[in-house]
């Protein structure tokens, strides 16, 4: 991706004022004076940039890493930690972040989306996908969700509650919409330039995603389609009609970072190095788990699964432990006296330098929707060839070679849960590779397909104090003193028994 080194300084003003706080507040509404003074064009950096920096690369990221045992707290130089995620202790405060951000960000999408002038379709297409991308994780993590009332700001201070499925529907919908609009746009509608810090406003570049987009949601249901006629023949048309015109390189935003306090890629500001080189408490804190650690280098883990497959991607989502020659993890919820005496950091795939891009979908993770919509009977197509690719996408995200990639392809081919060939579940090994593939990047999205197949199967933290891991996450306490009249009533016990409509399990 090219790197814009000047936009950070060419549109200063206007991505200081999209990142503030207090002009995306999200009770802020899209018809006030401050927003609707705002263009399109320039109000979009900023708010491609905003979930990014905030709830997807660092908040979703590490919550999700720590629920689907990829990352452990170094024990061993702090005390807690992930704590609740090791003891599944979901409350109506847990990660209220999340869902406050992610609408706060959709909410200057449906400003962009909302503003009157007819000359920037383009740039309303790319808000209605980015709206939808962001939208379906809030479904995702809490079931039925104010949608179609929500994102009126002042208007609308206690919207009503969306049922789910509705909502997957309409994220369709505006996926779709998104599409027809850049193939209908003309001379006369604003071109797309610098603002568009994710595909440089390549129009085309923003289809495939749309369409990228709508697999995914698709193959969200694809557990509930086995069980439900309704939702297998929604599905069956969906696909006849789909675009298969897919994201085939990973999708990454950079506006310009830089190591500047406040310009670096948030990722690595968070996981990595401030401005003067010191290592930040996050990356000091996390390691790696134990079970990451030995299935990837294929060594036996902590339930006894062993493929007996070296995989070189251990080494770049962890450091090298220098006085063990390998990656060394710690068992989630172990204390200070079961732990190793030493643990890797997090790795050069992961921490490259403040200048970095961010991942917004990473192209593995494409290839293996369509793998799993063609293993499912969805599309046409190879299967194991797609898989593959993603194989291949994933090494290649990482800094490494085809060739490495190539040979691992081969030697895991004929092994249970990891290739192809040999595993006797495919679905099952899809999702393991997914699993590999979106480690340290995209935690939350590793979570919610663990929540949907079951796969990969696991083991629950040591100090876990329930025998499954929560599937959704309980409205926010703001929400529930805010919006009471409309908040679904929830019983603490619903993270574990009220999952959401996908999830069949």
């Amino acid at each position: 991706m090219k790197l814009y080194k000047h936009l950070l300084v060419a549109l200063g003003v206007s991505l200081a004022t999209v990142s503030c706080d207090d002009y995306l507040d999200v009770n802020d509404t899209p018809n006030s004076p401050t927003q609707n003074l705002v263009q399109p064009d320039l109000l979009l950096a900023g708010a491609l940039e905003d979930p990014y920096r905030t709830p997807l690369s660092v908040q979703m990221n590490t919550t999700g890493n720590a629920l689907v045992n990829h990352w452990a707290g170094d024990i061993n130089n702090f005390a807690g930690g992930f704590q609740d995620e090791f003891t599944l202790n979901f409350t109506t405060t847990y990660q209220n972040g999340i869902w406050n951000e992610l609408y706060r960000s959709c909410n200057t999408f449906q400003a962009i989306i909302n503003d009157p002038t007819e000359d920037y379709d383009n740039h309303k297409a790319i808000a209605k996908v980015m709206k939808a991308y962001y939208f379906q994780y809030i479904v995702d993590l809490y079931g039925d969700v104010p949608y179609f009332e929500a994102l009126q700001g002042g208007d609308n201070l206690t919207p009503v509650y969306d049922d789910a499925e509705t909502i997957y529907r309409d994220l369709v919908v505006q996926c779709n919409e998104a599409i027809a609009l850049i193939n209908n746009s003309n001379s006369e509608d604003a071109v797309v330039g610098i603002e568009d810090i994710i595909f440089d406003g390549d129009m085309s570049q923003w289809i495939a995603f749309a369409n990228t987009v709508k697999l995914k949601l698709y193959v969200r249901q694809m557990e509930l389609a086995e069980t439900n006629s309704e939702t297998k023949s929604y599905l069956q048309s969906q696909f006849s009609d789909l675009d298969k015109n897919f994201i085939a390189t990973d999708a990454l935003i950079n506006p310009g970072y830089t190591n500047v306090v406040g310009k670096q890629n948030p990722y690595y500001a968070s996981y990595g190095f401030d401005v003067e080189g010191n290592p930040t408490s996050n990356y000091e804190f996390i390691v790696p788990s134990d079970y990451s650690a030995q299935f990837m280098k294929g060594q036996p883990t902590e339930d006894g699964v062993n493929t007996n497959i070296f995989d070189i991607r251990v080494q770049r989502y962890y450091r090298v432990l220098p006085s063990a020659g390998e990656v060394v993890g710690v068992v989630q919820g172990a204390d200070n006296v079961s732990s190793p005496p030493a643990l890797s950091e997090l790795g050069p795939g992961l921490i490259i330098s403040s200048s970095q891009d961010g991942y917004i979908m990473l192209a593995a993770e494409s290839y293996l929707l369509q793998a799993e919509a063609v293993q499912r009977g969805y599309m046409s197509g190879n299967a194991r060839d797609l898989f593959q690719q993603a194989i291949r996408e994933s090494y290649r995200s990482l800094g490494l070679t085809l060739a490495q990639a190539d040979e691992y392809i081969t030697n895991s081919n004929s092994v249970n849960l990891i290739g192809y060939d040999g595993s006797s579940n495919k679905i099952e090994a899809i999702i393991t590779q997914k699993w590999i593939a979106l480690c340290g990047r995209f935690g939350m999205e590793a979570y919610i397909e663990y929540n949907r197949t079951g796969y990969p199967d696991i083991p629950l933290p040591i100090i876990a104090q329930e025998d499954r891991r929560p599937v959704r996450f309980l409205y926010p306490a703001s929400e529930i003193s805010t919006n009471a009249a409309n908040v679904p009533t929830q019983a603490g016990t619903a993270v574990f028994n009220d999952p959401i409509f996908w999830d069949v399990n």
